[in-house]
């Protein structure tokens, strides 16, 4: 695995609100410190990196509401932007994927002549595998960072359940069996780009 000096991590949307108890149960409890390791390593290398916002439109439903505590970047977060010696961009957004943000993130990445992503955040089969699968659309090589995330939960149709565990490793199943993403571990990455 090679990651250029130019690969850009994308930190989707660790926020505040994740941490309220509506999401119920969650999965990985190491995924803020490998976000934190990934980030560490990427401003110290001068990488660029992305940081995306989830502006919920659902109003007071949402606790990543704008204006209400839960959409704040989690402390860990906050305290590194800014900190990096490379490029560094604020994508908000109101949908899954953070190529639907603004600024354009494609843009941005294409003006840079970023060919490469590495996707970490919240959460590993919403925000992170629709950012995963159309950054894979659009021609970029991803890296998809499954201990650097996490997910809760969910009960689909016809009363079926999954648990966040089994969620990612579907979520890995389909982006790295299905040519999206290659699914990657922070400790191959902080190898390879530290």
């Amino acid at each position: 695995m090679e990651i250029r000096e130019n690969a850009a991590l994308v930190v989707v949307d660790v926020q505040k609100g994740f941490d309220e108890e509506v999401w119920g149960r969650r999965n990985n409890p190491d995924a803020e410190g490998n976000i934190a390791a990934l980030i560490d390593v990427w401003q110290s290398s001068g990488r660029p990196v992305v940081f995306v916002r989830h502006d919920s439109a659902q109003g007071e439903a949402s606790p990543l509401r704008p204006g209400y505590v839960g959409n704040d970047f989690k402390d860990f977060v906050e305290q590194r932007r800014g900190k990096g010696s490379g490029p560094e961009l604020l994508v908000t957004k109101n949908v899954n994927s953070a190529f639907y943000g603004e600024p354009d993130l494609d843009a941005w990445l294409r003006g840079a002549g970023v060919g490469q992503v590495v996707v970490v955040g919240i959460q590993t089969n919403m925000c992170n595998e629709t950012t995963a699968r159309m950054g894979g659309n659009l021609g970029y090589e991803v890296f998809f960072a499954l201990d650097a995330m996490h997910t809760f939960d969910l009960e689909g149709p016809f009363g079926w359940t999954l648990t966040a565990d089994e969620l990612s490793r579907a979520t890995a199943v389909s982006l790295h069996g299905g040519g999206f993403a290659r699914v990657v571990t922070t400790e191959e990455l902080v190898g390879v780009a530290g």
